[in-house]
C-alpha cells in the first residue's frame, strides 16, 4: 500500500491513497506521475478517470472522473485508488482486467482483499 497522500483544497485536508502497484490504460502509460501529481495539486484533468477501491463494499471498484475531485465537497478521504485511465471505455477495461486478473489469481471476486495483499508485498 502507498503513503497517504495529502490534497490541499482551500484550508481543507483530503486524504487519498495510491495503490503502489498503479494500474494503467494505454493512454496513460508513461506520464502516470505526471497525472498522478496534477490530480494532487487539482489541475484539471478533464477526461482522466481514476478507478478505486469501491466506496460501497459489496461493489468491486467505482470510477470517478478526475474532474469530480475538484468539487469542493467531494468526499476524498479514504479513496484508495488502483488505476488511471484516459477516458471512460478505457477506465472500463481497466476495471475488467483488474477483475479478471483477481479472479484468475484467487478464484473469487475479493478486490478489495486482493489489492490490499498485493500493496503489501514486494513485487
Amino acid at each position: 500500500m502507498g503513503k497517504p497522500q495529502v490534497l490541499l483544497r482551500g484550508r481543507r485536508v483530503f486524504c487519498m491513497e495510491w495503490h503502489k502497484d498503479l494500474y494503467t490504460g494505454e493512454s496513460i502509460r508513461g506520464r502516470q506521475k505526471k497525472v498522478k501529481w496534477k490530480i494532487m495539486h487539482n489541475a484539471g484533468q478533464p477526461f482522466v478517470y481514476v478507478l478505486t477501491l469501491a466506496s460501497n463494499e459489496e461493489n468491486l471498484l467505482d470510477i470517478i472522473p478526475a474532474r469530480e475531485l475538484l468539487q469542493k465537497h467531494y468526499p476524498k478521504r479514504g479513496l484508495y485508488v488502483v488505476g488511471l485511465a484516459g477516458n471512460y471505455n478505457e477506465a472500463l477495461a481497466l476495471a475488467g482486467h483488474i477483475v479478471n486478473e483477481v479472479y484468475r489469481a484467487t478464484g473469487g471476486f475479493d478486490v478489495r482483499g486482493y489489492i490490499r495483499h498485493k500493496g503489501k508485498r514486494k513485487i
